[in-house]
């Protein structure tokens, strides 16, 4: 299990973190709709904005809240022969 500041922590996205998390865009609630859980961790899935209606991915238990523009701009990087 990885460390964080010298303490073992899990990773992965829980549902209980639903109580904290907003709309990076527009700080509202957001809600899961989870495609993959394993033992009450979400592995994969999206978030949805319950007022913008603007997505979040989570994949392999990592949500991805970035606004849809960086996160586009990260995914063009990543595709590219450079990764630049």
């Amino acid at each position: 299990m990885p460390l964080l500041r010298g303490r073992a922590y899990d990773p992965a996205m829980q549902r209980e973190l639903m109580d904290i998390l907003a709309c990076p865009l527009c700080k509202q609630p957001l809600r899961l709709e989870a495609t993959r859980e394993d033992a009450g961790e979400v592995l994969d899935g999206t978030l949805t904005c319950t007022a913008c209606g603007e997505g979040y991915p989570i994949t392999e238990g990592i949500p991805n809240l970035l606004p849809p523009d960086l996160r586009r701009e990260m995914e063009a990087q990543a595709g590219s022969p450079t990764g630049h």
